[in-house]
């Protein structure tokens, strides 16, 4: 039952990295830090609580954000979503590897959900963008910023509850699929 409680925290984990890749490694550095849910030492990835790794992430968040509007090209839009599966599956890899022997399934878990996550996330807020001015697309980055972190601090406090975020980001990848079909079904009948 641990292993099955691991793996969902690590997966609750990964999807928050999907919508954002560095603020749950931030908090999940943290909370392992203080041995709050979460605990790397002693694992092959104990470098997730390291000082050195969170100042790295830490270094690389603040570059993101400065670098805001030259990050959304597709080439940096995918390189994002590259570093949100690595640090996903790292995440939920670890979450295993605190209690069980067995981690490697959680490298393929994580990456599976934080690549889920990204994708959904991504359609969404270009499709959201699309819809707004200029000033309330700016915020979009924060309230996906605050959904990361509540992803993430929500499945390292219930590791359960990561099946309805897996569910949510689910249903948004499969309407995102479903409307891509779609968009040009009213131009077939004008022929």
């Amino acid at each position: 039952m641990d292993y099955v409680l691991d793996i969902l925290q690590g997966a609750g984990l990964a999807l928050a990295c999907g919508v954002n890749p560095f603020l749950p490694v931030l908090l999940a550095g943290a909370l392992a830090s203080a041995d709050l849910g979460l605990d790397f030492e002693g694992t092959a990835f104990a470098f997730l609580e390291a000082g050195w790794f969170l100042l790295a992430v830490t270094v690389a968040l603040v570059l993101s954000a400065v670098l805001r509007s030259r990050l959304q090209s597709a080439a940096a839009q995918s390189a994002l979503m590259g570093i949100a599966i690595g640090f996903g599956a790292l995440l939920c890899a670890g979450s295993v590897d605190d209690r069980a022997d067995v981690w490697w399934p959680g490298l393929l878990v994580g990456a599976a959900c934080a690549a889920l996550a990204a994708e959904a996330t991504r359609a969404v807020l270009a499709r959201t963008r699309r819809r707004l001015d200029a000033e309330a697309a700016a915020a979009l980055p924060l309230y996906a910023a605050g959904v990361s972190v509540l992803i993430a601090g929500v499945s390292v406090a219930l590791p359960p509850l990561a099946l309805l975020a897996l569910g949510f980001f689910g249903r948004l990848a499969a309407g995102g699929r479903r409307r891509e079909g779609e968009k040009y079904a009213g131009l077939r009948i004008l022929r």
